[in-house]
């Protein structure tokens, strides 16, 4: 069994993309039920940096692995994406040519994930709405080299299970406080990150995304979100199950204009063996 250090937790403040050519989008508290909010997580490990053209305008320069953008605001319909590597400025062949396809009133968040030789995008909707004074997490399991994953309390019950590449879980709400969390290989108890001293703070919500090529180099992304709306019913929260299909469209790699917003990053550490 592995022994881990416990990890420490870092503010990762992302550098702001380039953005040329489109109109700065507006927030996610202002838009119209006729467009819809994305936002884009490079979490391709092997992949370059990249530059992006939307309906042939340019959209984003120098996007680079766990880069990931605010919310930014897109016309509910169809939209022409063409991803190039950084610096080519959209001549020559693109990575990837893919019709995207939103729908007005959603929020979604689109992660570039897998090797570069088997580059996709998967988007999946985003709830940032909890119960007042309450907190809510979920986790994508975005690391291709990785096995499946339990989540949970250190030497306590897990929160989530079985997860698999590639699956972001249901939302779990919990009381605010900080909490000794870890990744497991699902069904076993051996640790593969220490995410100990994990503070979930009231009325936001948290995606916790593990990235990186294998178990080896595994790391999580942490991106908190202040929830906007406070919902009549509580959507369904995740108790052990994986989503994989009910709430993420799987598309080809399509990333947004706009700057980038903070998350915090776990890295692991890992001590001899025993």
């Amino acid at each position: 069994m592995v022994k881990l250090q416990k990890s420490k937790i870092v503010l990762y403040t992302l550098p702001a993309l380039l953005v040329a050519g489109m109109a700065t989008p507006a927030l996610a508290d202002s838009h119209g039920d006729e467009n819809a909010m994305v936002r884009v997580l490079h979490a391709s490990p092997d992949a370059p940096e990249v530059d992006v053209y939307v309906n042939g305008d340019a959209a984003v320069e120098g996007a680079a692995f766990q880069d990931i953008t605010d919310y930014l605001e897109l016309p509910a319909g169809d939209h022409e994406v063409a991803i190039f590597p950084a610096g080519e400025g959209g001549e020559g062949d693109p990575v990837i040519e893919e019709t995207l396809t939103v729908e007005g009133g959603m929020n979604y968040t689109a992660a570039a994930v897998d090797t570069l030789d088997n580059l996709t995008l998967e988007a999946f909707a985003d709830d940032n709405t909890v119960e007042e004074g309450m907190t809510k997490i979920r986790v994508g399991h975005m690391s291709p080299g990785a096995p499946a994953v339990d989540v949970g309390l250190v030497d306590g019950d897990s929160l989530f299970e079985g997860a698999e590449f590639f699956a972001v879980t249901d939302y779990l709400e919990l009381d605010p406080d900080t909490y000794d969390l870890e990744i497991r290989a699902a069904g076993t108890e051996d640790a593969v990150l220490d995410l100990s001293g994990t503070e979930l703070e009231a009325d936001t919500v948290y995606s916790a995304y593990a990235v990186g090529a294998d178990a080896d180099e595994l790391e999580v992304v942490l991106v908190a979100d202040e929830a906007h709306a406070a919902p009549s019913e509580m959507p369904a929260t995740g108790m052990g199950g994986a989503s994989q299909s009910a709430n993420y469209l799987p598309l080809a790699l399509t990333i947004l204009a706009g700057g980038l917003g903070a998350a915090f990053l776990f890295r692991k550490k890992i001590l001899p063996q025993a």
